[in-house]
């Protein structure tokens, strides 16, 4: 069975992205939706798998980013790839505008409170990189979050947030936390395509949001945005990949397989009992074995 090349998609440390050069959609992997349906659920069973290594070994935990544009199917990848997953090993946070007690902090606070444990998995559907995304393109929610001013007239203000994200990061895979990052790669056209399944689709129309619209105008100051995030922020211990969304199964196949490679990098392993308690074993089953 064919596996996506995960290396096509990995941002390299100081590389300068430019979006246009990177495809929202490529040669496809299989024929049918039948086909990847079945190379997913092999991943899946996979994945669950590893999971509950990771949870026994308990040395590492693993956090999984995802940042896009409206319409490029975070939700669906989450689903469709953490389908297998047990809920006890892996919480899905979804970060929203921050609210009066957010603000009154920085902006790594919040997100820090909902890093995930050892031996779990941690998916963030967008992220702190909102502070330098969304914030980046619209100045107003900047100016609301009280900042001293001198620290808003700094020239390198942008810079300074990027290296405070590579520091953490920096600090959470020495610490054991293990960092991927997704940019799903949408095109312009795709999501105007996505947009109207949902005005003609009585079971998407939930999806609609009018603030949708107001954000693709500023498609392009976004695309901008995202250019200098994964060029700053790219690193070996927490890279980016920059995944083609146009098309949804072949962009849950890569997201699941990198995943299952960062996984498997890991080096875990179940625990061995010492000699006592596996002496302790041995009885307890032998004690067993002999009741009614």
């Amino acid at each position: 069975m064919p596996k996506p090349d995960t290396r096509k998609y990995r941002v390299r440390p100081g590389e300068r992205v430019r979006l246009k050069r990177w495809p929202t959609r490529t040669k496809p992997l299989f024929d049918s939706k039948e086909q990847y349906s079945k190379a997913l659920a092999a991943h899946v069973a996979e994945l669950s798998s590893l999971q509950n290594l990771l949870y026994a070994d308990d040395h590492s935990s693993l956090l999984v980013i995802f940042q896009a544009m409206d319409a490029a199917g975070k939700d669906s990848a989450i689903k469709h790839v953490m389908s297998g997953v047990n809920p006890q090993g892996c919480q899905v946070y979804s970060f929203k505008h921050p609210g009066p007690e957010e603000l009154d902090h920085d902006y790594l606070w919040n997100p820090v409170r909902r890093l995930p444990e050892r031996g779990h998995i941690g998916i963030f559907n967008r992220s702190y990189y909102e502070e330098v995304l969304i914030v980046k393109v619209h100045a107003e929610i900047l100016a609301a979050q009280n900042l001293p001013q001198e620290s808003l007239d700094e020239k390198d203000f942008w810079q300074e947030r990027y290296k405070s994200i590579v520091n953490l990061e920096r600090h959470l895979h020495h610490n054991g936390t293990r960092i991927v990052k997704f940019f799903l790669h949408l095109s312009k056209e795709e999501q105007r395509k996505r947009f109207l399944e949902r005005f003609d689709d009585p079971e998407k129309n939930w999806k609609f949001n009018a603030g949708d619209l107001k954000e693709r105008a500023l498609w392009d100051q976004y695309q901008s945005a995202y250019e200098d995030c994964l060029s700053a922020t790219s690193t070996n211990y927490a890279p980016w990949y920059v995944v083609p969304a146009d098309h949804k199964p072949l962009a849950r196949l890569i997201v699941s397989q990198v995943i299952l490679e960062t996984l498997k990098g890991l080096k875990m392993r179940y625990p061995t009992l010492d000699a006592t308690k596996a002496a302790q074993l041995r009885k307890f089953r032998k004690a067993l074995s002999k009741s009614s």
